[in-house]
């Protein structure tokens, strides 16, 4: 096994896949960015808010003040600078470590298109991307290579089937295969779109569109690997995509698939793009050469970054599995929801009250949650428990701060999923002071009536 294991990593391919995911992603990214500045959501989703909901393990991580403005400039150069392939190893970490900060400064952002971009800029700082076609390229000649180990590109194609795979795998419920939900809800109110508009009340529209998704998901990365199937299969990508954007405001994510599927088709396709960027910018990027004995010349082709690829993959392969480890409807509880790339497959309305008790003489009194929190804030907080005792301990220590004794901190709230009766979500009889997050189970739930 280690035979075929060392044989696999010493085989070779066209860097011309690899180098135009670069470009692309990089060029992304950086529009991207420009794109979050441009619409004020600096200044709307880190400067406004009186307080930040943390990830556990990133308390530490703070929003700096009018200083993230810089952190969102540094972020958009670098990945700028890594699309180029200019200082590439500096400005891939640059913009993975600036990205990732970004992501973690609060939990109410959290999408799964952002951390699917650090996952891979986290793979990319262990690939040669920058061996062709970029700048670094043509300074060094040393560094210049038009092949690539083979498993360079294959990491990211696997990554990209994982997150597919795992998406369709979260669809077979049976909400979303039973009774079409939460497509149900969402798609009726885009009926003032034209030409689809009006079909988008059909309750067969609905199943289709449930029962498609689901098919597309497991089945995609299979058609675009074979080559027959492949035009089709990204034809099929695009449609997808486009049509979930046209639908719902996901930002970036399906553009972000489209061009990883990209990585799919055959070297030849890529350099033809490459000579044509080539010869439109005027400049002498593409180079004649086929140099093959390149596993042993470059640091990132060492043996320390397939075993770091490697270690991040299986912990996306394992990591979406821990909802089982936690009872109760995932759906309901959203313990082990986050970062297993079940994507848009609820719809959850909830609303949550607080309650200030002083626990020796039980005088008690409600607070206003827009005193401390945006409606964004407050619509993210309701719905999901690790928020609201998150939030019940920032009020606990708020009001011990202003001198109130024996603090203790209770929530009314009620939710529904996906269209059932609102019911009662987190039981109103707990101190939430005395839960901590952390990775075990939270009982503090009333089951759902389902």
């Amino acid at each position: 096994m280690i035979a075929s294991i060392d044989k696999y990593l010493n085989k070779t391919t066209k860097a011309a896949p690899l180098a135009v995911f670069r470009i692309l992603f990089g060029m992304l990214m950086s529009f991207s960015i420009i794109r979050f500045w441009y619409h004020g959501w600096i200044e709307k989703l880190y400067l406004e808010p009186k307080f930040h909901f943390h990830y556990l393990g990133f308390e530490w991580i703070q929003v700096p003040g009018r200083w993230v403005y810089l952190l969102f400039f540094i972020c958009g150069v670098s990945a700028l600078l890594f699309a180029l392939g200019f200082k590439y190893r500096l400005s891939i970490i640059t913009f993975f470590l600036s990205f990732t900060y970004i992501e973690l400064m609060d939990k109410t952002t959290y999408l799964n298109h952002y951390y699917f971009v650090s996952v891979v800029s986290l793979i990319l700082i262990f690939l040669p991307a920058n061996m062709w076609f970029s700048i670094d390229a043509t300074r060094d000649k040393n560094l210049r290579s038009a092949n690539i180990p083979r498993w360079c590109i294959d990491s990211v194609m696997l990554f990209v089937a994982l997150v597919y795979f795992y998406a369709g795998l979260a669809k077979l419920n049976s909400d979303w295969m039973l009774n079409a939900l939460p497509l149900g809800i969402w798609l009726p109110i885009k009926s003032n779109i034209p030409i689809i508009g009006p079909l988008l009340d059909e309750k067969w529209l609905h199943y289709l569109f449930s029962w498609g998704g689901a098919i597309y998901d497991l089945t995609i990365v299979f058609f675009l690997m074979w080559r027959r199937t492949r035009l089709f299969a990204f034809a099929a990508v695009v449609f997808f995509h486009l049509i979930t954007r046209i639908l719902f405001p996901i930002g970036m994510f399906p553009y972000i698939m489209i061009i990883s599927t990209l990585l799919f088709f055959d070297a030849s396709i890529h350099e033809y793009v490459l000579k044509k960027i080539d010869r439109f910018i005027g400049k002498s990027f593409y180079h004649n050469e086929n140099k093959t004995s390149i596993v042993n010349k470059s640091d990132f082709t060492s043996k320390l970054a397939p075993i770091m690829v490697a270690v991040v993959l299986i912990i996306q392969i394992v990591l979406p599995w821990r909802f089982t480890l936690y009872p109760g409807n995932l759906f309901w509880t959203e313990q082990g929801y986050r970062f297993s790339w079940r994507v848009m497959l609820m719809e959850k309305t909830a609303y949550a009250n607080f309650k200030i008790v002083d626990g020796e003489t039980g005088k008690r009194f409600y607070v206003q949650n827009e005193d401390f929190l945006t409606p964004f804030q407050q619509k993210q907080m309701s719905t999901q428990a690790d928020f609201i005792v998150e939030y019940a301990h920032y009020l606990g220590k708020h009001f011990e701060d202003q001198g109130h004794q024996n603090v203790e901190v209770y929530v009314e709230s009620v939710a529904s999923l996906n269209g059932r009766p609102s019911q009662e979500y987190i039981r109103s009889d707990v101190d939430l002071l005395k839960i901590k997050n952390s990775l075990k189970h939270k009982d503090i739930f009333v089951p759902i009536n389902d």
